[in-house]
């Protein structure tokens, strides 16, 4: 059965690989091949039995990978239809889970019970956003979004888009976590003065929970809100990590503890055994209820249901999923006074998890908890011969660290080399200390629990932080491919496999050294790069904003970084420094910030605090902390140029005379970057308009004409005049604009003078990231959308 299991799971991760639902009509297929295979395996004939078992396990792999697609279709069905994004509509319904407080809005799912608009149709589970007002008129109290509590029922007027998110080589994908999710639609909340509270708290189960993981979020804010490590306790106590800062992140992340910080299966399991310990013990003290029931089932079902309602209360998040299935497997087959190894039970949890969320695959704590779990089990279960305790835990911490390499390189393109030092530190203090305490300051009689909480836990994160603090603490390196990582995970497993048998009398599995061999693949197989002469382009989709590599056989250039999102996060952090990462760029030979605005200088600062950059080369001030963040930093202007590797990087704009114009605009500083091959040319305008244009087109008129072009300011009508796009001819364009931008980019107008002239068009919000190879006196093309979709991915309409 267990066999069944794993290829049931292979035919559900089978599935989250399609660019497109499979027909579900082909699944009938199953039936007459079922019994294909259970008539074979009564045979007599070994052959014909083997054939029934290879036939079976095929029957359940075909059978997960449709049972997926009839979970995936089913939820892809509950769409926001193309005709009512960004139209105002009136719902009526619930705050499905814990709002998300930060310093402009309150973010919430949204579970809708009507539709008041007429003929409207709105997916039943999205995610909203109530923004402050805005205004010179409004004060800091009225400019306040309502304070929004889960389990209320609220009348609203919504806008809403459908889900779309930045597509990247080795980005986030917003997409799929929206559908994990459930979170059909997202949007804001429209001012209305028929906004309004309707019940304080609906009667069900699902929100009175969340209802309660708020008040004592609220309640831990409230008793420490001068602690520096309140939201590790929040986390700790309900699962919410987004109440963890950005910089602490980072130490956990370091150090490899950042799995302690959210409810794993430690946690859940660890609170289980000690209220199985408890009630078995006091159980076993009354004679009348020992009588009624044993007390090792009374303890068993004691301590699942401590693990079920802990979970329940961290959000119930895959890896509490996993323990709480294990548990109870593990409680059946003590209640039923059966024995069941450790591979039935993590495989039962494993069946457990896929059957009830098929989407559980796509996350990656799905694999890193399962993937954990299972080198515990090939580490410690069937081993014979006592070891002693401490011997035990060093050579788990030992084999975790190993085993997760491929998974945390394929994944995260880093991997913590601290991590078991800081592991056997952070584990005891945390879980042993830190959780019980934090957990029971969660009845309101014990709040006090959390000032000694708080003070092991301050203790822990010093040690934390002087280990992130090493120089190498952090292996980071570029993306493996997929073949390296399954050569690696194999490596992995035969390296743990047992070196002797028995009582040391005869010898265990031969040459595991081999195993280190196969992780080899992992870190010697380079992306491939750039050849003599040619030059990689790629212009990353950073929404409403821009960002582009430019690489070279032996150098890279960052061109603008993409807008800032928030305190926390900005497009360097999520998609230009995990692409340099991921495709092995460790260094910038160069950046440019073409000018002010957020939208092109937002990610900057965290490029820079992430990736050494040799010289910055912008129109800022020189005040300006992008500026004084650089280590060497130089005003563009024209007339400068440069080669590297037999490309041409020459800048155009702005003259030396623009920045003493009298207020200039910071569009009209943009600096203008062509770059020219053997293969053809690029030409990056940033934002300039059309004065800039005009002012190009008399001086520099010869040196427009490229081959491939960024539009000027996103397609904006204030540019891209007639004159300057016939003099640069691109035969090909491509727009950086955000889904559904409020700016309303690229404008029909200027694309349709684009098409007169016969360019090709791509625009990111459509096409994802472009990727651009100028090579063999040409040029190709790919965008990321094509190179990797996927059934759930959105497909714009304009």
């Amino acid at each position: 059965m267990q066999v069944g299991i794993l290829a049931f799971a292979l035919g559900v991760v089978l599935l989250q690989q399609q660019a497109s639902l499979p027909e579900i009509s082909w699944a009938w297929a199953l039936l007459p091949g079922a019994a294909s295979a259970f008539l074979l395996c009564r045979s007599h004939e070994p052959v014909f039995t083997a054939v029934g078992k290879v036939l079976f396990a095929a029957i359940f792999l075909s059978a997960g990978f449709f049972w997926a697609a009839v979970f995936a279709q089913s939820r892809l069905a509950d769409v926001l239809p193309h005709e009512w994004e960004g139209r105002d509509i009136q719902l009526i319904g619930v705050v499905a889970e814990l709002p998300q407080v930060n310093e402009n809005s309150v973010r919430f799912a949204f579970e809708v019970e009507r539709v008041l608009t007429e003929e409207a149709v709105v997916p039943a589970r999205i995610s909203l956003a109530w923004y402050k007002e805005r205004g010179k008129q409004v004060t800091a109290i009225e400019a306040a979004p309502p304070l929004i509590n889960a389990g209320e029922r609220w009348r609203i007027t919504a806008r809403l888009k459908r889900p779309h998110g930045s597509v990247n080589p080795h980005g986030f994908d917003f997409e799929q976590w929206a559908l994990e999710r459930n979170l059909r639609a997202t949007g804001y909340v429209r001012k209305d003065g028929e906004n309004m509270r309707l019940d304080e708290m609906v009667d069900r189960p699902a929100y009175q929970v969340e209802r309660l993981r708020q008040e004592i979020r609220e309640r831990f804010i409230q008793a420490s809100p001068d602690h520096a490590y309140t939201g590790v306790l929040v986390a700790l106590a309900v699962g919410d990590q987004r109440a963890i800062p950005r910089e602490q992140w980072q130490v956990f992340t370091r150090t490899g503890v950042n799995h302690l910080m959210s409810i794993s299966g430690l946690h859940v399991t660890m609170v289980s055994g000690l209220i199985f310990a408890l009630v078995y013990w006091l159980w076993r003290r009354s004679h009348h209820l020992t009588l009624w029931l044993p007390a090792r089932k009374a303890a068993v079902v004691a301590g699942l249901a401590a693990a079920l309602g802990y979970a329940l209360l961290a959000g119930f998040a895959v890896p509490a999923q996993r323990t709480v299935y294990m548990l109870g497997v593990v409680a059946i087959a003590l209640w039923l006074g059966r024995f069941t190894s450790a591979t039935a039970v993590l495989a039962w949890a494993l069946l457990a998890v896929i059957l009830l969320d098929p989407l559980a695959v796509l996350s990656a704590g799905f694999w890193l908890s399962f993937g954990a779990i299972a080198v515990i089990m090939l580490t410690s279960a069937g081993r014979i011969g006592k070891m002693h305790w401490l011997s035990g835990w060093a050579r788990i911490q030992w084999a975790i660290t190993l085993g997760l390499i491929p998974l945390l390189l394929a994944m995260f393109q880093q991997i913590s080399l601290v991590s078991p030092i800081a592991n056997a530190v952070a584990i005891p203090l945390v879980s042993l200390v830190v959780v019980p305490l934090t957990l029971l300051a969660t009845f309101p009689p014990l709040d006090f629990m959390l000032l000694p909480a708080h003070w092991v836990l301050s203790v822990c994160m010093e040690a934390m932080r002087w280990m992130s603090d090493v120089p190498q603490a952090v292996w980071s390196q570029h993306a493996p491919p997929a073949w390296a990582v399954a050569t690696g995970v194999a490596g992995i497993f035969w390296m743990l496999l047992p070196g002797r048998l028995g009582l040391g009398l005869t010898t265990g599995f031969p040459a595991r050294w081999l195993g280190m061999i196969a992780l080899l693949p992992l870190f010697l197989v380079l992306p491939p790069k750039p050849a003599s002469g040619e030059l990689w382009l790629t212009v990353l989709d950073v929404g409403q904003g821009l960002a582009v590599v430019a690489r070279t056989e032996n150098h890279a250039l960052l061109y603008d970084t993409g807008p800032g999102f928030s305190a926390e996060a900005d497009s360097g952090s999520r998609t230009i420094v995990p692409f340099l990462r991921g495709e092995g760029i460790k260094q910038l030979d160069g950046m440019i910030v073409t000018h002010a605005d957020t939208d092109h200088s937002g990610g900057a600062l965290s490029v820079l605090e992430a990736v050494p950059v040799e010289w910055l080369v912008s129109s800022l001030r020189d005040d300006h902390p992008i500026q004084r963040a650089a280590s060497s930093g130089y005003r563009c202007r024209a007339g400068q140029s440069w080669q590297w590797d037999g490309i041409r990087f020459d800048m155009l704009h702005p003259l030396e005379q623009n920045y003493s114009e009298p207020k200039p605009k910071t569009n009209a500083l943009s600096c203008v970057l062509k770059i020219t091959t053997a293969h053809g040319s690029v030409l990056l305008p940033a934002d300039i308009e059309k004065k800039s244009e005009y002012q190009l087109l008399a001086r520099d008129g010869d040196a427009l004409s490229s081959t491939v072009l960024i539009a000027p300011h996103h397609g904006s009508k204030t540019s891209s005049t007639e004159g300057f796009i016939r003099q640069v001819n691109p035969r090909l364009v491509i727009f950086t604009v955000g889904y559904r931008n409020r700016f309303g980019h690229p404008k029909d107008e200027v694309m349709e003078r684009y098409r007169s002239l016969g360019s090709r068009l791509l625009r990111s919000d459509a096409d994802g990231a472009i990727l651009l190879r100028f090579a063999d006196n040409g040029f190709a093309v790919e965008t990321s959308r094509m190179l990797r979709r996927r059934y759930w991915q959105d497909i714009p309409q304009y």
